[in-house]
C-alpha cells in the first residue's frame, strides 16, 4: 500500500506561513520561522488542505511523496 506524507524543501521554504494558515493542525511556524510538519502522513481529513498548501506554496517548497 502506498502512503502519501507532504514533504518540505527547507532550501526553498522561506517560512511565509501561508501553509501554516491553510491547516495550523499539519504546519507550524515557530517563534524563530521555522516551519515543522506536524502530521506529515495524509489522511482523507488533511489531503485537500495539504494540495492547497502545495499549490499556494510562493516557493514551491512543499510537495507530495509517496512511500511504499
Amino acid at each position: 500500500m502506498t502512503k502519501r506524507r507532504v514533504v518540505v524543501d527547507y532550501g526553498l521554504c522561506e517560512s511565509n506561513g501561508i501553509c501554516m494558515g491553510i491547516n495550523p493542525d499539519v504546519f507550524h511556524l515557530d517563534d524563530e520561522d521555522n516551519l515543522y510538519i506536524l502530521k506529515p502522513d495524509i489522511t482523507p481529513e488533511t489531503e485537500g488542505d495539504v494540495a492547497e498548501a502545495v499549490r499556494r506554496c510562493p516557493r514551491q517548497a512543499l510537495a507530495v511523496a509517496e512511500e511504499e
